[in-house]
């Protein structure tokens, strides 16, 4: 492509395609597609994107499809690869001048220089690490700050490489470079520092930028620039000055109000030092043991002391937290059971440790985080009055703990309980005893530290096991306080039930239970909706329990199922609804049909539930698995659902809808259900058969519940059911045996044999395009086992159960395999016969005995002289006794024998 006749064409292309109007869009992105593979596009799109003279959507859009192409045609291996002299010269462009002035185009053109690196850099391009050195050393601001942040994009993505040479490559980069490095982020924080002091905010901004790019990349070199950062005293030295500078970083912060352009960009900052050394400390456990001192020092001070009052916010708390935490959870640093298997490092670092974590510092860590952190904020008391449902979906589970505070303080209070129990019981226990009683209404701050150190019990409630009477405490406090009705005790309601749940698996007697089921009766009437909540969960952990008997539930089932019936209708938000419905679910399933007489209200209530929440497929999850307990409740009566179920059923296994996404795999599991508690085949069940071939057809996990349903049909109904499915499910099965695994291949061909076992004279018509693979499998001498023994048991059925069958199936495979009659029968009884120890079940072995055995009668003498040479498996199996079930086919074997 000439560059100069090209240009104009692209351009006015790449115009079009900025374009609103579809008619104009379309054509446009086609042309452009068609050129991705034309040799100089990519100069041409180069050209542009660098002309600053021209619209910024098109040097945006030119810059993106330069990046995209990248991604698929740099690499010399690829189809329609970009040739190396044109490579040479787009390298040579992209780093000619750092003086983009679009924010955006600059960071696209960054991360492009970054994919071409991952790929060239060093080798076919070793003029860009050097070239970057020097762009960055510029006094032009512009030029200055694109080259670093282009160093910052580039050294990212070989950090991000993996396979041993690369890593090679990156660690001695890193060591050329880390001196640099580390001078260039010293002048620019230096330089910020200065200019924050003078009160120059415009100038303090643009060196805050500059920091921040030159941090990120020494902490992309520190952590994966250095196989043991420790032998490096440059790295050490870095990191021992990241906390001098966090800590002016945080005094600088005293004097930027929050209104100030530079704050977010210095809140940004701090954490990223914070990163450095979580980073570290994941990735060099032992690098950091020499560190591990004076971070518990400044983590602990900045958070349990007063020396963070003042300077300290939330993502910087949640940091150091995870700090703390990381250390004292870190299994490097735990010594073995026996010291001596123990390496000298985890020795040092645990020594450290122990030697940090004395009593009073435990304490005073214990009783900040329980009388500081764990209180609820005015923000959540607000929420709770204004936002119930919100209030009550906490953000737990997964990672949250590394980014949001409650969950943060939670798991560092656990895992620090769980490491100094024997320290921190007396602690906990001592602020237990001191709220005995009833708390004063009128006290607020007294009512929320009761709510914090119940919590903390809650939380610690394995490690409390054998220092806390629960069954006493329960009886004698926690019931009492539950029965206090004031509005402003709602705080410690909720928390006492909620503290309940978390004993209940751990140390509950049963004998308690009833007085727990009153007290969940009571609360599920509660005046305020978060108290219910919280019940509600609790009587999910109650019955879900491995303790838990139906006899000392029924009293209570009906006005339970009842309010929380009503607890459904109330809530409005979906994950409440969900909840809720769970609770509904795991009830249901425990009591099982003892749920029959309470579930009316519950039936007619969720087709409207369905259809609101047509734009909530999770919600939609819920209500499915609802219906599996529901349905295994109620059993033969579920039929009166079929209005309501069978349609949900239908949408939910059909692929060509978009929710089958969310909904296929409790969608089949209530197809299952429901076909296993129907006592006939009705017309609508069959019906929503044509769903399978499609599923069939997707082999994916679903597969083996495919199979139990197809099974259920077949055995519900096996004459109607063939009759208007069997052509479909052989062709699909047919289909299915050539991908799916040997397990797969097993599993198919058992609803094969069921079709033969119910329906012995049509069943091997119908599936007659499959049985020839079956013998075929038999004759080759499949080497898989449980194959093997399925093909012998589908191939039996058909010999014992339908004669006339066998024999022109034997016919059709010695046309096709082009061999005698006699020659292939015989192959196959010398296969079938030798392979009898694959059987393993009793009923197979019996099977495949009668099977061989009636063929006896109907064998020339040659055939019958070589079955009886090998049929001592047969012969053995045919005279056990343990292999038949009645005297009618001990009766047919004798007579077969003597044959």
């Amino acid at each position: 492509m000439d560059l100069n006749s090209a240009s104009t064409i692209v351009l006015q292309v790449l115009t079009q395609a900025t374009s609103q109007d579809t008619a104009v869009l379309k054509p446009a992105e086609e042309q452009l597609k068609q050129w991705e593979t034309q040799p100089g596009f990519y100069s041409v799109l180069l050209n542009i994107f660098t002309n600053h003279t021209l619209d910024v959507n098109v040097r945006w859009l030119a810059v993106l499809y330069f990046k995209n192409g990248i991604d698929r045609y740099w690499r010399r291996v690829a189809p329609h690869a970009l040739s190396e002299e044109e490579k040479t010269t787009l390298r040579a462009g992209l780093i000619a001048n750092f003086n983009e002035p679009v924010n955006q185009i600059a960071t696209q053109i960054s991360v492009l220089i970054a994919k071409v690196a991952r790929v060239d850099c060093p080798r076919q391009w070793p003029e860009l690490i050097p070239t970057l050195l020097e762009s960055v050393k510029v006094q032009d601001d512009l030029r200055q700050h694109r080259a670093l942040l282009t160093f910052y994009h580039v050294t990212k993505t070989l950090a991000s490489k993996r396979l041993a040479a690369d890593r090679k490559l990156f660690y001695d980069l890193a060591s050329g470079i880390y001196s640099f490095a580390c001078s260039l982020w010293n002048h620019h924080t230096d330089t910020f520092l200065q200019q924050a002091c003078r009160g120059d905010e415009a100038a303090a901004t643009n060196s805050l930028e500059r920091t921040l790019l030159s941090l990120k990349v020494l902490r992309k070199l520190t952590v994966h620039g250095f196989v043991e950062p420790h032998r490096s005293a440059e790295v050490m030295g870095f990191l021992h000055a990241v906390f001098e500078r966090l800590k002016q970083f945080l005094e600088c912060s005293r004097s930027i109000r929050a209104e100030n352009v530079c704050r977010d960009r210095l809140e940004k900052t701090i954490i990223l030092f914070t990163k450095v050394l979580l980073d570290f400390l994941d990735q060099h456990p032992f690098s950091f043991t020499s560190l591990i001192q004076r971070s518990l020092e400044f983590a602990v001070s900045y958070v349990f002391t007063e020396a963070g009052e003042g300077v300290v916010f939330e993502r910087f708390i949640v940091q150091c937290m995870n700090l703390i935490k990381m250390i004292v959870k870190n299994y490097a640093y735990k010594p073995s059971k026996y010291i001596e298997d123990s390496s000298p490092e985890t020795l040092e670092a645990h020594k450290i440790k122990t030697a940090f974590f004395t009593y009073p510092t435990l304490m005073e860590i214990c009783r900040r985080l329980v009388t500081h952190y764990f209180l609820l904020t005015e923000e959540e008391l607000t929420m709770w009055e204004e936002d119930p449902e919100g209030f009550t979906v906490e953000e737990t589970g997964g990672d949250s703990w590394k980014y949001s505070l409650r969950p943060c303080t939670e798991v560092l209070f656990i895992d620090i309980f769980h490491e100094y129990n024997q320290t921190l019981t007396p602690v906990l226990l001592e602020m237990v005893h001191s709220l005995q009683g009833t708390t004063n209404m009128e006290d607020t701050s007294a009512i929320l530290i009761k709510d914090a150190v119940y919590n903390a019990v809650g939380l610690a409630a394995y490690e409390l096991f054998d220092s806390v009477d629960f069954d006493q405490w329960f009886k004698n406090q926690l019931l009492a306080e539950l029965q206090v009705s004031h509005n402003r005790y709602k705080p410690i309601r909720r928390r006492v039930i909620w503290l309940i749940g978390q004993w209940i698996s751990v140390k509950f007697k049963s004998d308690l239970r009833p007085m727990l089921y009153e007290a969940i009766r009571n609360l599920l009437q509660d005046q305020d909706l978060v108290v219910r909540i919280e019940t509600a969960t609790t009587l999910k952990l109650t019955v879900d329990d491995f303790e838990f008997r139906t006899d000392q539930f029924l009293p209570y089932l009906e006005s339970m199922f009842t309010l929380l019936f009503q607890l459904l209708q109330e809530v409005t938000e979906c994950d409440t609804k969900m909840h809720v419905l769970h609770v509904l679910s795991c009830v249901n399933e425990r009591v099982n049909v003892q749920i029959r007489p309470y579930v009316g209200c519950l039936v007619q209530y969720l087709p409207l539930l369905w259809k609101q929440s047509e734009e909530h497929n999770m919600l939609r999850c819920a209500i499915l698995t609802t219906l599996i307990h529901l349905v295994q409740g109620l059993g033969a009566d579920s039929k009166n659902l079929y209005p309501f179920l069978l349609p949900v059923i239908q949408l939910s296994t059909d692929v060509s809808q978009p929710p089958h996404v969310y909904l296929l795999e409790d969608g089949l599991e209530l197809w299952l259900v429901t076909l296993e508690n129907s006592p006939c085949l009705t017309p609508e069940l069959l019906r929503i058969f044509q769903n399978m071939s499609a599923l069939l057809e997707l082999s994916s996990e679903n597969l083996k519940n495919c199979f139990k349903i197809i099974n259920a049909y077949i055995f519900l109904s096996s004459t109607e059911f063939l009759q208007m499915y069997a052509v479909d499910l052989c062709r699909s099965f047919c289909e299915l045996l050539k991908d799916i695994t040997t397990e797969g291949q097993v599993q198919a061909l058992k609803v094969v044999e069921n079709v033969l076992k119910v329906n012995p004279v049509l069943g091997p018509q119908m599936f007659q395009p499959l049985l020839p693979s079956v013998f075929k499998g038999i004759i080759d001498g499949e080497r898989y086992p449980m194959l093997m023994s399925t093909y012998l048991g589908v191939m039996g059925r058909v010999l014992l159960q339908n004669t006339s069958f066998f024999s022109l199936l034997l016919n059709q495979m010695a046309c096709e395999l082009g061999q005698e009659l006699d020659q292939i029968l015989g192959n196959m009884i010398e296969m079938w016969v030798d392979r009898m120890d694959n059987i393993t079940q009793p009923e197979r072995r019996k099977l495949s005995a009668l099977a061989l055995l009636s063929l006896l009668p109907s064998l020339n003498g040659f055939l019958s002289e070589q079955l009886q040479i090998q049929g001592k498996n047969v012969r053995v199996v045919a005279h056990d006794s343990s292999a038949f079930t009645n005297v009618s086919q001990m009766s047919i074997v004798s007579q077969l024998v003597t044959a």
